[in-house]
């Protein structure tokens, strides 16, 4: 018997709240959580984070099921829910806490996100800004914070709704 697998990636695109809607609507993604990854302070507050002085990415945590979605499929995704070239910068978010990152926590996963990268850099002339670097921490955002869009559905989103919508159909061929 196949044991089911739950592997996980850390995706920070901006504004948390939108990014987290956006992965949790994917088939084969069992598991989101918006946090706040790859700072220098210990256990920070939405408040701290928000002063661009803690280092810290607003970041989702997606867990997945890779008999049912491939990493490689999530990282396409994600280069389709954010602007690659922005630096520090989405919608009308700014700041280092909005800045677009891939955070892994399997070296493993590092050949494919390369690869995802390399070609997603051959679409743009400009370097893309997004950090692509492992896991150093990651602390879970106060509890309001967590599926925003579902308890706030008329809240604050820097993504477009037909990006939702989009998500919610996508399918991978395996």
């Amino acid at each position: 018997m196949v044991e089911n697998i739950i592997k996980e990636i850390y995706f920070a695109g901006g504004c948390f709240w939108g990014t987290e809607h956006f992965f949790k609507l994917i088939e084969g993604v069992v598991e989101t959580e918006v946090g706040f990854a790859n700072g220098h302070t210990e256990n920070p507050s939405y408040e701290e984070v928000y002063t661009d002085e803690t280092g810290f990415a607003e970041t989702v945590r997606v867990r997945y099921n890779p008999a049912v979605v491939s990493l490689e499929f999530l990282l396409r995704m994600f280069f389709k829910a954010i602007d690659p070239t922005s630096l520090n910068k989405q919608g009308h978010d700014e700041g280092t806490r909005y800045r677009t990152g891939i955070y892994y926590t399997d070296s493993t996963d590092l050949h494919i996100i390369d690869k995802v990268y390399a070609d997603e850099q051959s679409a743009y002339s400009r370097p893309l800004a997004v950090e692509k670097l492992p896991l150093q921490n990651f602390y879970r955002a106060e509890e309001y914070h967590q599926d925003y869009l579902d308890k706030n559905p008329d809240g604050y989103c820097h993504l477009p709704l037909a990006l939702f919508e989009f998500a919610k159909k996508a399918k991978e061929h395996k």
